[in-house]
């Protein structure tokens, strides 16, 4: 097992040597110098397209064929099976049309609460356009998926459920694989928004066994690039909105409409030989654990945590607030201070706010591999100073 050397990680971060805290990750992460020099390189030496008898066209095709088998190696999938986009709002819009296609007016779509409407909102838009259901799964009273109310919501008209992978309001983690199971006994489909997740926890798509799992390398120290996965069989069964003259191989490229960022394509290399060079998601997720665990150890009595009280089912993501203090007035301080928390009224899960109990707006306070044990406990003490 790889001990994640966290100081050594932090120097290769240009943004990190400011003093200032950064504690929100849910709202995209920083960024290795290595990943913006590739970018950089990209620009520089291989501006071109595709298909050129020339040596820029050929690095172009090189930086392509190297980011689709990365990532691959980081989602544990084929290749083939890689769909790159703009962010994951966007492959989900333009995924849940194309695999919409032949439904039927009636048809059902299951959403989560815990869900980032980047994952509902797609779905609400189609059934508006083609007279589809869409209907909740709930959560339950400590804000983890309720796998009952899925169960007996699910029948012969729902044709997809889609849910996180982990929640970016309160930091849940779902059963992925329970869910598919599910889905699939119901002749659904399983659509997994796995933008939290995959920023904090090893990826293995065999063992989750969903058939559309969706990413956005931002939040894992990358560029702002989406990353999708389809099943193989069911990627060759749709037909894709694309300019019909585009490459359509292997399969996931069908579903690339157009001339791919090359650039972010290299920055996104690089990030995962970072990630890779400092232990992998395996070092990452033990790391933060152990950060996060010792977060909400240290919290002053002030502090409200909404969902899960130890690290257990969840990642280093949490949702508070302090009494007495407002969040927005609580987020200005500390910014003022040197550490970056957010204030937000829903979090951008509009159906978790339903189930949350503070009436305005809350903290969310966001851990990644490169923050640091004083960093928690300088916060710590921060927020402690708050209702002083």
């Amino acid at each position: 097992m790889t001990v994640l050397d966290v100081e050594a990680v932090r120097a290769r971060f240009s943004s990190l040597r400011g003093g200032f805290v950064f504690l929100d990750a849910p709202g995209g992460s920083q960024v290795p110098d290595e990943v913006g020099e590739a970018i950089a390189r990209a620009l520089r030496e291989a501006s071109g397209n595709v298909g050129a008898n020339y040596e820029t066209s050929k690095r172009v095709e090189r930086i392509l064929a190297t980011a689709r088998a990365d990532a691959g190696r980081f989602l544990n999938c084929s290749p083939d099976d890689v769909v790159f986009g703009t962010n994951m709002t966007v492959l989900d819009f333009a995924l849940s049309r194309t695999a919409s296609r032949d439904w039927r007016e009636g048809d059902r779509i299951l959403v989560s609460r815990l869900d980032h409407d980047g994952g509902v909102a797609p779905w609400v838009e189609l059934a508006a356009d083609r007279g589809f259901e869409v209907d909740w799964i709930d959560v339950t009273d400590d804000l983890r998926l309720d796998y009952d109310d899925l169960a007996a919501k699910l029948d012969e008209r729902v044709r997809v459920v889609a849910c996180v992978a982990s929640s970016n309001a309160v930091g849940t983690i779902v059963d992925v694989a329970r869910v598919a199971e599910l889905a699939h006994e119901a002749g659904a489909l399983c659509w997994v928004d796995a933008v939290q997740y995959a920023a904090h926890e090893p990826v293995d798509m065999e063992a989750l066994g969903c058939d559309v799992f969706i990413a956005s390398a931002y939040k894992f120290c990358g560029p702002h690039l989406g990353i999708a996965y389809g099943r193989h069989e069911l990627l060759e069964s749709w037909r894709p909105y694309k300019a019909r003259p585009a490459p359509t191989e292997p399969v996931g490229r069908r579903f690339e409409p157009g001339t791919a960022p090359y650039e972010l394509l290299a920055g996104f290399s690089a990030t995962i030989a970072y990630l890779e060079s400092i232990g992998g998601m395996e070092a990452v997720r033990d790391y933060e654990r152990g950060l996060g665990q010792r977060f909400l150890d240290g919290l002053p009595e002030s502090a409200t945590v909404y969902g899960l009280q130890t690290m257990e089912g969840r990642v280093a993501t949490f949702l508070l607030n302090i009494e007495g203090v407002s969040a927005a007035d609580a987020a200005r301080r500390l910014a003022e201070r040197g550490y970056g928390v957010w204030a937000h009224d829903t979090w951008y899960s509009l159906g978790l706010r339903e189930r949350l109990p503070y009436p305005v707006d809350s903290l969310r306070v966001g851990l990644i591999h490169y923050n640091t044990a004083d960093e928690i406990d300088g916060f710590v003490r921060e927020l402690e100073s708050l209702t002083a």
